[in-house]
């Protein structure tokens, strides 16, 4: 399997890949590549803090826990922070890459939040569960959470007066499209949904005398339905399959669906829901190598922020201060703008997230300095100006660059292929002759010029 393919596949199943990683896979064949992802990512590895004092805190029950109820709140927020922290520690080096970048696609598909942590917590390992799973599995297991019974008010959906909310978002969002269904179906799959609820630990409860017993009818169906009747007639629709498969496309391949491309994906998703099936069908077909599908997607903000990090470790010594580069870059783990999540695509950019991003990398590795050294420039020139960047700009961010890190895997790639490396698509000719004008002052002063061009925006 030849380079460019390797970093491709690992920059949308992951993000990135670092040179000495690349070069023993080189030998291998593409089936042996893909094979060896899948099966890293076997394993499911929760991602878990202690809620044993938030646990604690709540007790059993909405009387026990309603004396701490401040004291819940804060420390879930707190927890909340920790979590978001954890999870891009986590996506930087993830020993199931595959299984985590899903679980990100997954967090935009199935969006949900909660101000209680332990709920948070636990739908969050739900995804990072199923993530490659069984879809049918999936959706059983999504709709009987505690964070999205609260968050589509399930909890309140009874059989003397039905609430919509999560029924409505099932069809629309999770499993078929807008225009799909019909407010009919809404109505009737609602009654089926009656009855859900959770305790205080977040465990699911089915209340029986709250659910509607009686016939439903949906999708031309009659019978007493629960919620696990709605979800198995909604995947016998082949446009369920064909609905998870646009985004899957979307998401790994293009932001422009190819149609025959997607109904060859659903002819492999529709037969039994196999995520991973469907994602192994993805990466060893040849079209996801085609050029129009390499370097052609606008990185998201964590995806950026993250490819930064696996190229040249980061540590934020200071949690808010990456919660913040979050907000202001458009994207916040396990804070989602709203229940159809972030858009994606041209929407990640506009004329205030495209200067953060272009001067990011200098704020992180460079102390806010990005050397534009003309050739002949003398060093004493070069220090001067680094010392003016970090005494202004430099204290905006606490952080620690591992650049020992960068050095060990970079340390057989030349200088003048660093731009393959680090560069998921051509640069452009006003990008190249700007590139050409200066010196290359060392292999780390040119790896943040490379980020600090439009074309690293791209995967």
């Amino acid at each position: 399997m030849n380079q460019k393919y390797i970093q491709h596949l690992y920059r949308r199943l992951g993000f990135g890949i670092q040179p000495n990683d690349l070069h023993k896979l080189l030998k291998l064949k593409r089936k042996e590549v893909v094979n060896n992802l899948f099966k890293a990512s076997k394993n499911i590895t929760p991602l878990e803090l202690d809620t044993s004092e938030l646990k604690s805190l709540m007790g059993d029950s909405y009387i026990t826990a309603k004396p701490n109820i401040q004291k819940i709140q804060k420390l879930s927020r707190l927890s909340t922070l920790k979590l978001n922290h954890a999870w891009i520690e986590r996506l930087t080096s993830p020993k199931e890459l595959i299984r985590e970048k899903m679980t990100l696609f997954w967090a935009n598909h199935f969006v949900c939040e909660d101000n209680n942590f332990i709920y948070t917590q636990n739908f969050q390992n739900t995804l990072r569960k199923h993530a490659l799973g069984n879809f049918r599995d999936f959706v059983v297991a999504v709709s009987k959470q505690a964070a999205m019974t609260k968050y589509l008010n399930t909890k309140q959906n009874k059989k003397q007066k039905p609430n919509e909310n999560f029924a409505r978002e099932l069809m629309e969002l999770f499993t078929l499209g807008v225009g799909h269904y019909t407010e009919q179906d809404i109505k009737e799959s609602a009654k089926a949904f009656t009855g859900y609820s959770h305790n205080m630990q977040g465990g699911f409860v089915f209340r029986r005398r709250e659910h509607h017993e009686g016939q439903k009818t949906f999708f031309g169906k009659t019978g007493n339905f629960n919620g696990d009747d709605i979800i198995d007639i909604i995947l016998e629709q082949r446009r369920c399959a064909e609905y998870i498969c646009e985004k899957v496309y979307r998401y790994f391949v293009n932001d422009t669906l190819n149609k025959s491309h997607v109904q060859a994906m659903t002819d492999v998703f529709y037969k039994d829901y196999n995520i991973e099936k469907l994602m192994h069908f993805v990466c060893t077909s040849n079209w996801f190598y085609n050029e129009e599908n390499i370097g052609t997607k606008i990185k998201s903000p964590i995806e950026f922020l993250v490819g930064i990090k696996t190229i040249v470790p980061v540590v934020f010594k200071n949690e808010r201060q990456l919660l913040n580069l979050q907000r202001l870059m458009g994207q916040i783990l396990l804070d989602p703008p709203n229940v159809a999540g972030w858009k994606g695509g041209q929407n990640w950019i506009d004329s205030n997230t495209i200067t953060l991003r272009l001067k990011l990398p200098s704020l992180l590795l460079n102390n806010s300095y990005i050397s534009n050294s003309r050739t002949g420039q003398v060093d004493n020139q070069i220090k001067e100006k680094k010392h003016f960047f970090k005494r202004n700009y430099g204290g905006r961010f606490n952080v620690e660059s591992n650049w020992n890190y960068f050095n060990q895997q970079f340390i057989n790639v030349n200088i003048n292929e660093l731009d393959s490396y680090i560069l998921a698509c051509n640069l452009s000719p006003v990008a190249q002759g700007y590139l050409n004008t200066l010196e290359k002052v060392s292999k780390q002063e040119y790896c943040v010029q490379l980020m600090s061009l439009p074309e690293y925006q791209m995967c």
